[in-house]
This record gives structure tokens, sequence and C-alpha cells, in this order.
């Protein structure tokens, strides 16, 4: 078979997913603890589905039905692995889904940084072969299984560390379990392998031996990056690849023209797309999908979610930014909080500790501090004072606040939807407002100020 027949190839995807995880000490599986604000699974998922595989089949085990809940809408086929007797037991469970003319891909749910390019790099590695091991070259290699190769540095077996000899030890390449192979000799030497071993387990990496005794060649690619196939088996390695993938993620965007204050302390859960000139502070999270404008500076400790902010955006220092969109030109906090379904216009702004929650803000509008806008249309040039609410809900339904251009409304004002307050209105400071505000008017509530002669304030 050459090169161009094995290209053309189907692809066909197992992820070996179904250890408890005993090292992470959690009632959560595995696979299910998050990097980057995404469970590691989803990772290596997404990585699969890069390579347009045919199909993914997912062997789980421990926490299986929370791991199902998870990725409910892939298109996986789900293999379950009762008793854990091994990686070769485990592949034996998807078997079923696997065509003997395809080529098959052995991945892991617990290394999440393993990218589509690698893969495909070893899939063009394995040409005419019916096997192909991801392979890598460590300074430490303990813990890993040796490559073990024969004088013309042919792949002869993989040894695990437990039942390596003292001069396999000293070998420095090492299995990162990732291969791909025939699917036909796949389902034939899963048959062939025992679990003589110091684990009495089935071992995948016999599938190597098994091959050379029939005459097959096995080819190999050397990763360039060995922090791809790393897994996570601890907290301690889970925070690792973190800052690992964070970094790759800082350093890509500063590439391209992003300011980091400090890269290390940056983290992007998702993915972003930005204009020239944007500034980022410390401790910035971005998650979901963001796209910022140009000449954009984002304070330290701000939070972005799923958020669409455009040129000359100025976001101060601790804010909550969720679902919502700013127009050029706007100026945010500090301590201010966007709720889903905000529009900020033009030249709007939002001050320190304001809330505003589903509300269109028109153009040079001023919720400048202390204020909660809820269910709002607001009109363009509105002043809102400083400890201003819109009393939205009625404890079962939500209620609409309209509020015309022009409008100036006092401080500590109440305005009890529904409710329109026309344009031009002012609304005295401290009113409690239940009806609607005539345009160009001023309209408050308050009681008479008294004094009591001869009070006298209580004391112990």
């Amino acid at each position: 078979m050459n090169a161009e027949s094995q290209s053309n190839k189907s692809l066909q995807v197992i992820i070996l997913a179904a250890g408890k995880g005993t090292r992470m000490y959690s009632n959560l599986p595995k696979v299910l603890h998050k990097l980057a604000g995404k469970s590691l699974v989803e990772h290596v998922i997404k990585s699969a589905e890069e390579l347009e595989a045919e199909s993914i089949s997912l062997v789980y085990g421990h926490g299986g039905e929370q791991v199902k809940d998870l990725l409910i809408e892939k298109q996986l086929f789900w293999c379950e692995q009762k008793e854990q007797l091994g990686t070769g037991h485990a592949v034996q469970q998807a078997v079923k889904t696997i065509s003997d003319a395809a080529d098959v891909l052995i991945l892991y749910g617990d290394v999440p940084l393993l990218s589509s390019g690698t893969l495909n790099k070893l899939r063009e590695a394995k040409q005419d072969s019916s096997l192909a091991l991801l392979t890598a070259r460590l300074t430490n290699p303990h813990g890993y299984g040796r490559i073990v190769r024969d004088n013309k540095s042919k792949i002869e077996k993989i040894v695990e560390e437990k039942d390596a000899s003292e001069t396999e030890k000293v070998i420095n390449e090492i299995n990162s379990g990732v291969m791909i192979i025939d699917g036909d000799k796949l389902k034939l030497w899963l048959t062939k392998i025992g679990n003589n071993n110091a684990q009495g387990e089935y071992y995948l990496t016999d599938l190597i031996e098994l091959a050379v005794l029939e005459g097959e060649t096995v080819n190999s690619y050397i990763v360039d990056d060995n922090k791809q196939i790393e897994g996570i088996n601890n907290k301690i390695q889970l925070a690792q690849l973190e800052r690992e993938y964070q970094k790759r993620q800082a350093y890509t965007l500063m590439e391209k023209g992003v300011t980091l204050r400090d890269p290390a302390r940056f983290d992007l859960r998702g993915s972003i797309e930005t204009g020239q000139d944007v500034t980022i502070d410390i401790n910035v999270i971005i998650e979901g999908h963001c796209k910022i404008g140009s000449n954009v500076t984002i304070g330290a400790n701000t939070v972005l979610k799923n958020m669409t902010v455009g040129d000359n955006v100025e976001i101060l220092e601790n804010c909550i930014l969720e679902k919502s969109i700013i127009n050029n030109g706007c100026n945010i906090g500090p301590f201010a909080r966007l709720r889903p379904e905000t529009q900020l216009d033009e030249n709007a702004k939002v001050g320190n500790f304001v809330e505003i929650k589903k509300a269109h803000i028109a153009r040079g509008s001023k919720v400048n501090h202390l204020s909660y806008i809820g269910d709002t249309e607001m009109g363009e040039n509105v002043n809102i004072g400083a400890g201003t609410i819109t009393c939205n809900y009625d404890g079962a339904y939500k209620h609409l606040t309209k509020i015309g251009d022009n409008a100036f409304i006092g401080s500590n004002t109440a305005l009890v939807a529904p409710i329109e307050i026309g344009e031009g209105a002012t609304v005295g400071a401290g009113s409690t407002l239940s009806r609607n505000a005539e345009a160009e008017k001023l309209t408050f509530t308050r009681s008479g100020q008294k004094t009591l002669d001869g009070w006298k304030r209580p004391s112990k």
C-alpha cells in the first residue's frame, strides 16, 4: 500500500477515558477535570474532530454517567469498560465500533495538549506500515515504557518501566501510548495479547512485539514538543499543564500584537479575536468567545465572557462582563457588572459598583455609580444619579422601564416598572415613582421634612 492510498483510508478514533484518577482525590472522573475552562477529554475530542475522523469511540468506566452528561451533544460511540484490566482490555471494548479497512487512532482522555497537527504527522509516518507510534525523547524517562530498537534502529518492542531491565531503563526514547494502526490488525492482535506481566494487565504495548514477530515494520514519529504528550494524574500536573497551556495562548496573542502586562497572569478559557493596540492587565480571564476591537484597555482582575467590545473602549479594574455588547468609545468600571443581553451604544459610561442586566443604554448615556439598571430601554444622553434602581421584578414577572432621551434621574431614585420616563424629564432625588413621568417636566415624590424639638438620642 503506497502513501497516497494510505492517506485515503478513513480514520476512526478510540479515546481511552475509563480511569478513576485515584490521585486526583475527587468524586469527579479524572477526564472531567478542567484545563482552561474545558474538561480534559473535551480537549482530546476537539483534536480528533479537527482530524475529520469518521467516528470517535469513547471508552468510559468510573463516573460514566457524569461523562455522558457532559458530552451528551457530542457524536460518540460509547463503550463501557466495567473492569480496569489495562489499556489493551480497554481498547477491546471498542473494537466493535471500528472497521477492518480504517486507520484507527488511539488517544487518551487525560492528555489535553496533543494537537491535531502532531497527530497528522503521526498518520503520515504510518505510510505503508500497519502500525505507527508517537514517541518522545526525555532527559528523565522514569515511569514511561521504553522503545527498544534493533541495531538498524527498527522498533522491536516496548518495555514497561516495571518490567524493564537495568539496560532497558537507560533508554531515553519513550512510548507516549498514542498509536495509529490498521483496523484489521488491531482486532487480530488484541486477541493474542496476555497479562503475564508485573501488573497482571493486558498491555496495548504488546501489540508492537506481535507486529514485529509477524514481520511487520513499526514506524514512529518522535514528537518535537514533549509537553504535548504529558498526561495528568494529580492536581499538581493539572496545574502545571494549565500554566503551560495559558503560556502558549498568551504568547500567541502577543505575537499578534496584544500587550499583556504579565503573560504569566492571564487566562484564556475559550477564544478571542482582537484588533490592534489591545492592552490587557494582570489577572484578566477571557471565557467563551470574545471579540475585542482596536485601542482597547482591559484593567486588572476583570472577567470577560462571550463579549463583543468595540474600538476605543476602556474597561477599568475588577469588572465582570458577560454576553453583552459594548460599542465604540465606552468607559466601564471599576467594579462594574454587565449581565447577559446588555448593550452599550457609543460613548456610554457605566461606572463603579453599577450592575446592568438586559438593558439597552443608548449613545452618551451615563450610569456613573452605585446603581442597578435591569430590563431597561434607555435613550441618548441620559444621566442616572447614584443609587438609582429600576424595580423590574414583582415577585413573579419582569417588567420594562423606558427612559427617554436627555432625561435626568436624581440620586437615590427607585423606578417601579412597568414605567416610562419621558424625553427631557427630570426625576427629583430620593423619589420612588410607580407612574410615568412626563417629558420635559420635574417629577418627584417626597414626604415633608420634620425636626422634633426636645428629642434625645437613647443611651445606655
